[in-house]
């Protein structure tokens, strides 16, 4: 056994997380570079928490220049063991509505800009991502969610598009009908890859503002109506995270699905020929199977 520690990554909209106590906002030195801002730490309802908000507070990061690699690494320099992405997505289905929550179960990488992996030349891994969220920590985001009386969807696909522009039509409606995807944003990757390879457990709650622009009745996304439903999806997810401690309890098990031994056979590069420069990156990410 050991102790839980949830980690929350912020994104548009979510800020901060109401009622930790002891919370102090903490300056963590990662290999990978500095992370999107300080990480707010504390306890919520006995359970140490960290929170990151993944554009960094006032919003100085467009999804492209996330630090992605520096945020999870921090998260498990500060013994992070189960990560709760929450971020702003459009909608593809109708029944999937501005102002529901959709916890996602996959993904669709279309990103093409940003680093995707810790590991590289002088270490070469290869993790699976087939089920790249935890069924185990979805499951108590969902529950959370019911409690708190919000309208969520239990799984769903996200595109991770590169962004910072919004989708054309074409884009829109081919993600829907062709490729069958859900939900559109552009921040859970590569950080849930990123989130596997650290070996943390990983959800992902998307909360919906939108119907991008495939829908015939509502036209070009509108940042103003983005805006209005933003502020009421924060305090929404702010209600949801207050519920996790007492769902996910103190004492953690080693996870039933593997996300926590996920590099178990993952690393192909024989030991002696690995570079001892990146191994020495990889401490906090890879320390459990670098020995």
């Amino acid at each position: 056994m050991t102790d839980t520690m949830i980690g929350v990554i912020g994104g548009s909209g979510l800020y901060q997380i109401d009622g930790l106590q002891d919370a102090e906002w903490r300056a963590v030195e990662s290999p990978w570079g500095a992370p999107s801002d300080e990480i707010l730490t504390g306890r919520l309802d006995g359970m140490a928490m960290a929170f990151l908000p993944r554009h960094g507070r006032g919003h100085v990061h467009a999804p492209s220049d996330v630090p992605y690699r520096a945020n999870i690494d921090a998260l498990k320099r500060l013994g992070v063991t189960d990560v709760i992405s929450v971020s702003a997505c459009g909608s593809f289905r109708e029944e999937m509505a501005p102002g529901d929550f959709v916890v996602v179960d996959q993904f669709i990488d279309r990103t093409f800009a940003r680093a995707k992996s810790f590991f590289g030349k002088g270490c070469v891994a290869h993790v699976s991502v087939a089920h790249p969220t935890c069924p185990r920590l979805g499951a108590a985001c969902v529950e959370a969610a019911r409690a708190e009386g919000i309208k969520v969807h239990d799984g769903g696909t996200y595109l991770a598009m590169e962004g910072p522009q919004f989708s054309s039509m074409a884009e829109s409606k081919m993600y829907r009908d062709a490729w069958g995807a859900d939900v559109i944003g552009m921040t859970n990757m590569p950080e849930a890859k990123l989130a596997r390879e650290a070996e943390l457990c990983y959800a992902s709650v998307a909360m919906i503002t939108d119907y991008d622009s495939w829908h015939p009745d509502h036209g070009a996304v509108d940042i103003n109506d983005i805006i209005r439903i933003l502020t009421g999806n924060a305090d929404k997810g702010r209600g949801l995270v207050r519920r996790l401690p007492a769902l996910l309890g103190a004492d953690r098990a080693p996870c039933p699905h593997g996300c926590d031994r996920a590099l178990e056979f993952a690393l192909m590069t024989a030991p002696d020929k690995r570079d001892p420069d990146l191994l020495a990156r990889l401490d906090a990410v890879a320390g459990r199977v670098l020995g």
